[in-house]
């Protein structure tokens, strides 16, 4: 088999994995279940992946290590902060829209990771978090935004984008970029004119 094919069913098996996960949770998804949603036999899905463990570190490290890539890119992007903002806010939402079921799972299931990759993902999900924070902190600073409590204002914008993974899909009456666009209101101008 040539690498490229093995590396198609590999990511096959964590597409389908995520689905699964999404839907049934980490802890109730065989790898009967999972081989059964991909075609292929249980033994077989070992000559791509190692373990359950292995393909649950693999999707949460892909959602955490895409998160922290963005979060660099912002941070380092000559912008106003209220921009940096929004271009994180758009970023998180995209991701949110093309890879949803794995975000489900580093949202949901990352609480079984075991040992130092359980405390590595926690890390980095501290880190994103600070530097969001710092963000606004700075855009508060810098007079950009309203003097508030910055984890209110965090944890109000985390909170309020995490709903995406759960309940868009085309076909809800909103585009993406209408999606994107209404969010960006809601939080950055509020509804009040």
């Amino acid at each position: 088999m040539s690498k490229r094919t093995n590396s198609a069913k590999r990511q096959l098996i964590l597409d389908e994995a995520a689905k699964l996960f999404k839907l049934k949770g980490f802890g109730g998804t065989s790898m009967r279940d999972l081989a059964a949603q991909v075609g292929m036999e249980a033994a077989s899905m070992y000559n791509h992946i190692k373990s359950k463990d292995e393909i649950l570190e693999l999707i949460c490290f892909h959602i955490s290590d895409t998160y922290i890539r963005q979060l660099t890119e912002v941070e380092h992007m000559q912008a106003p902060y209220v921009e940096k903002i929004r271009a994180l806010i758009g970023r998180h939402i995209q991701l949110m829209i093309e890879d949803g079921a794995a975000v489900s799972v580093g949202n949901n299931d990352w609480k079984y990771l075991t040992g130092d990759r359980l405390e590595d993902f926690k890390a980095a999900r501290k880190r994103y978090e600070k530097g969001f924070a710092a963000l606004i902190e700075q855009g508060i600073a810098a007079g950009e935004l309203h003097p508030v409590n910055v984890s209110v204002a965090l944890f109000t914008i985390l909170s309020a984008v995490r709903w995406v993974e759960l309940w868009y899909r085309p076909g809800r009456n909103v585009t993406p970029e209408e999606l994107e666009e209404n969010i960006m209101t809601v939080l950055l101008n509020g509804l009040a004119k």
